[in-house]
């Protein structure tokens, strides 16, 4: 198989991983809906960047130097898994409050505590210490980019991983801030965030339970 069939390859394998809903898809969900297009094209931006390293990573050697260290893989997946389940509280906590007070459909004050920056660093961190996204890109790469695959191969492979995740999650983002769209999932603020952080807290909880019982 020539390179320009496995790059093919990978991005297709990518583009079906971006589509299956997760902790990525539902954070760009969650905070597009409630704070706008700045903030929901931040967090794309800051998850492309994470799956940018995890790339490189991968193709260096990183990856496989952390899985195979005994202690490093279970200090990411702590990390990771205690991440995703913060971020899940704290979603739950929020459509309580939304629901307590009847408050369907209003941003509230919280919005103006949010800023492009702060919303690009919970969308790095979010996919960086998912211990699932750095075993994906591990194996994604390690299958479809052997060591054959030349310098600029490589370099094609982390430049589609990483344009092609920008192009998703920031269409998400674009298409769940539209005039319409938000309106609409604004009132349904407190929904989106309880099914988010249920999602946030099972995949965290989870991570951590699997962790502590290996």
């Amino acid at each position: 198989m020539n390179e320009l069939s496995l790059l093919t390859t990978l991005a297709l394998v990518h583009l079906v991983a971006l589509a299956s809903p997760g902790p990525d898809f539902a954070l760009v969900v969650q905070n597009a809906s409630r704070y706008g297009r700045r903030i929901g094209l931040a967090i794309a931006l800051g998850i492309s960047l994470a799956i940018l390293l995890h790339s490189v990573f991968a193709l260096t050697g990183v990856s496989l130097l952390i899985q195979q260290h005994p202690m490093l893989p279970v200090v990411m997946r702590v990390a990771g898994g205690s991440y995703l389940l913060y971020l899940g509280l704290g979603a739950l906590r929020s459509a309580y409050q939304q629901w307590r007070v009847g408050s369907v459909g209003s941003l509230g004050p919280a919005t103006a505590l949010v800023s492009p920056w702060a919303a690009l660093v919970k969308g790095f961190t979010t996919n960086l210490l998912n211990p699932k996204a750095l075993v994906f890109f591990l194996s994604l790469l390690t299958s479809l980019v052997p060591p054959s695959v030349s310098s600029e191969g490589k370099v094609a492979a982390i430049v589609i991983l990483w344009g092609l995740s920008l192009a998703w999650f920031s269409g998400l983002a674009w298409v769940l801030t539209g005039a319409r769209m938000q309106r609409q999932l604004q009132r349904l603020t407190p929904y989106i965030d309880g099914i988010c952080g249920a999602l946030f807290t099972l995949v965290g909880g989870g991570i951590l339970i699997a962790t502590l019982m290996a």
